[in-house]
């Protein structure tokens, strides 16, 4: 199932469901450059890039406004969240949180996409608020149970509420940090 205004370069290959009543949906308004790879029973979102060479294994789920780099591959089962920019040559074996930009030679969480955020209309206070839960998520002593309960105690905008429902959710674990770059 595709949507409207796709674009889709040379030797892009997108496979359907496995069983019967299964299938891939692709959203609107995404760019899939060459040799790009959706693998079967995949989900992705709309206004999202792949770059040559971005792959998904089987079962993926990529949201909206997702930036995957060149020569990427994504483990089945991985879900990828909003606004998230995965550096190329990454290989993603976690669920990737939203708003995050992940490093493509350590494949490590390495900050915030804060040029993705301002680029799509985030307010100063959206970002700063984000900025803060990433930092408790990511820089802080505590675990992630700890994390989340520290930042739904904190009366979240909807953006951390979707951060925290995204991690609470993982059934995969979240992709680890490395060294900050912002």
């Amino acid at each position: 199932e595709i949507g409207d205004d796709n674009h889709f370069r040379e030797f892009v290959t997108v496979n359907r469901g496995t069983l019967p009543g299964t299938k891939t949906v692709i959203g609107s308004h995404n760019h899939f450059l060459a040799y790009s790879h959706i693998a079967h029973d995949c989900v992705v979102g709309n206004h999202c890039v792949f770059s040559n060479n971005g792959t998904l294994a089987g079962h993926v789920t990529v949201e909206d406004h997702v930036i995957i780099g060149g020569l990427t591959a994504v483990h089945q089962f991985c879900r990828i969240g909003p606004l998230a920019m995965v550096g190329g040559q990454a290989h993603v074996t976690k669920d990737v949180p939203p708003y995050v930009t992940i490093d493509g030679l350590s494949s490590l969480v390495v900050g915030l996409n804060q040029i993705g955020l301002q680029r799509h209309g985030h307010s100063e206070e959206q970002i700063k608020s984000l900025r803060a839960a990433f930092k408790t998520l990511y820089r802080s002593k505590l675990n992630i149970a700890q994390a989340l309960e520290a930042l739904r105690a904190g009366s979240p905008c909807e953006d951390v509420r979707h951060l925290i429902e995204f991690v609470a959710s993982s059934q995969r674990g979240i992709t680890p940090a490395g060294r900050e770059q912002e």
